[in-house]
């Protein structure tokens, strides 16, 4: 009986470990759509981290001193269809410039793990380096639009890189360990018990430490819209409403809209409102 008992451990150990390999090396989306599709020119660059990781983007020129950087989430890529290609149609009719790029461990980019948050905020950094060097006078003003993970980033790079003037950030997860126990659920129709034991693992292969945005509450001081979905399976409208209440202690410049959508389809749904609210926001914002 002993010994079934530890065959049965091991045995449920190893399927944690394989979950959690999982979660943090996704399946990559590539897709064969271009700017080009959009009637756009692009170039395909290669923008190199910090820490030696080449991450793979477009650069859409526009004829503006203004460039938007679109951060996608988690699983997904710049090919995304949902949100990130409608979202670049979008900033390219509003006259802006538009690098879009894949983070790590996504898309075509370098990197065999992500780390959901920690070490991609060095590909954000990264990213706003490449336009400052590369194109300076198309950078006099950068925002960002991030979805889920990437509005995760959006939050950090408000409150971390100087270059970024602003941020939209739609469905953003606040606590980590929440939205991952709710994630093993949705992505993977686990129970989202299991996270407790899973968790050690993603640490263990990724190497990263866990990003809670709520923690950075305190710290933004520029303009932010957040978008939170009453639909929404993974994050709360309560958790972004805490944000919302703590930062706006701090930051006049910070606006929470609140839809009835499921996670980052608030575009999918009110495309007509999205792009009004946050075209606005930016025209207000970026100068």
């Amino acid at each position: 009986m002993v010994w079934l008992v530890l065959f049965l451990l091991l045995l449920f150990l190893a399927f944690s470990a394989f979950v959690g390999y999982k979660m943090v090396k996704p399946p990559r989306l590539i897709g064969d759509w271009t700017p080009k599709e959009l009637g756009f020119d692009y170039e395909d660059v290669t923008i190199e981290t910090e820490d030696g990781i080449k991450l793979s983007g477009w650069w859409i020129p526009n004829g503006s001193d203004k460039t938007v950087v679109p951060l996608h989430g988690y699983t997904a890529s710049r090919w995304n269809d949902l949100y990130i290609k409608p979202t670049i149609e979008f900033l390219l009719g509003e006259g802006y410039n538009v690098l879009a790029f894949d983070f790590r461990a996504h898309g075509k980019s370098e990197g065999k793990y992500t780390t959901v948050g920690d070490r991609e905020i060095a590909d954000v950094r990264a990213a706003v380096r490449w336009l400052r060097e590369k194109h300076p006078e198309s950078s006099n003003r950068i925002g960002l639009i991030g979805f889920s993970m990437g509005a995760m980033l959006t939050i950090r790079s408000l409150a971390e890189i100087p270059e970024v003037c602003c941020g939209v950030a739609d469905s953003p997860p606040m606590d980590l360990d929440k939205t991952g126990a709710r994630g093993l659920k949705y992505f993977a129709k686990l129970p989202e018990w299991l996270h407790i034991f899973v968790r050690p693992f993603t640490k263990l292969f990724s190497g990263g430490r866990e990003v809670h945005p709520i923690e950075y509450a305190d710290d933004v001081r520029k303009p932010l819209l957040l978008i939170a979905g009453e639909k929404d399976p993974l994050v709360t409208v309560e958790e972004i409403r805490e944000f919302y209440e703590r930062n706006r202690a701090v930051n006049a410049g910070v606006e929470l809209w609140v839809t009835d959508a499921p996670h980052v389809r608030t575009l999918k749904f009110h495309p007509e409102e999205w792009k009004a609210r946050v075209g606005e926001f930016l025209r207000r914002c970026m100068g």
